[in-house]
């Protein structure tokens, strides 16, 4: 688990997808003046160069984000996560790619918190020095499965739980719907978004319906599912043909916000014919 090192990905299909849907959920907790917590059970470093050895190594953001760069006809999430990522440059030249801390961050109100987990030493240290000191973020070097307990629920009553884990072992299936369970069990009205890899085994497949039926025993308002599929398993059947992400508690605007969007990415972002996205939700969202 420690050897992975999300550099390699900055920016990449699954990136585009994850940060869209964190975005509009954070800005939908926005509309409200109450504080919201956020918490990122697997934060990593925070932000990622675009032209360092390990981006450059697989150059997946080429067919991610910079894709969406120049694009005068993106849907309007898109265009506001293109906007973040031109922020977070701070100029028109794209050299890195904010992870999730960094997009929370940016649109975080001094009235919100951020709890940052992260357990791989170095990209703690990375984090740790970009966003320790400021005001109300705590980021930590420990197993963000195992500090939700601490965390839920917030103070304020609302909050935000980003699991993404890299699901290099196989016991992060298990863990993450565990930790969906928890956190619901301990904060019903979580809002839970959890990033999933498309992948070529049965964990991948089993997780979905597990986590749907999660949501809805012990979730308040159902669930959404947004997947996204962009590539071809190599011949041996291995590699990772795309991403979805599920929510928990969705955002009631959340699906309307996602519907232009993914059918863009299938056209923009897709690597064969066969590309495609769905889009569902429970009765209850």
């Amino acid at each position: 688990m420690l050897a992975y090192r999300h550099a390699f990905h900055a920016g990449n299909h699954a990136d585009v997808l994850k940060h869209t849907v964190l975005a509009l959920v954070l800005q939908h907790m926005n509309q409200k003046d109450k504080g919201w917590r956020y918490i990122d059970t697997h934060a990593g470093a925070g932000g990622y160069s675009l032209e360092g050895e390990y981006a450059k190594k697989r150059g997946e953001f080429e067919l991610g984000i910079a894709k969406l760069l120049d694009r005068p006809d993106l849907p309007e999430p898109l265009a506001e996560l293109v906007t973040l990522v031109r922020a977070f440059n701070g100029g028109p030249r794209i050299t890195q790619y904010p992870g999730s801390p960094a997009i929370a961050q940016m649109l975080m109100r001094p009235q919100d918190q951020l709890r940052l987990f992260e357990m791989h030493p170095t990209d703690h240290k990375i984090l740790a020095s970009y966003l320790g000191d400021m005001p109300g973020i705590e980021v930590k070097l420990a197993d963000g499965y195992g500090s939700l307990k601490s965390q839920l629920p917030p103070p304020t009553r609302r909050g935000v739980v980003l699991i993404d884990p890299p699901y290099e072992i196989k016991t992060d299936y298990a863990r993450t719907l565990a930790a969906l369970r928890e956190a619901l069990e301990r904060f019903a009205d979580a809002v839970v978004v959890i990033w999933l890899p498309q992948l070529q085994l049965l964990e991948a497949a089993q997780l979905p319906p597990r986590l749907k039926a999660t949501a809805d025993s012990a979730g308040k308002k159902g669930w959404l599912h947004a997947q996204l599929t962009v590539a071809q398993a190599d011949e041996r059947g291995f590699g990772m043909l795309g991403s979805s992400v599920f929510v928990a508690n969705p955002p009631h605007t959340l699906f309307t916000a996602l519907q232009p969007v993914l059918p863009f990415l299938v056209q923009t972002l897709g690597q064969f014919d066969g590309a495609r996205s769905a889009l569902d939700r429970s009765a209850k969202s």
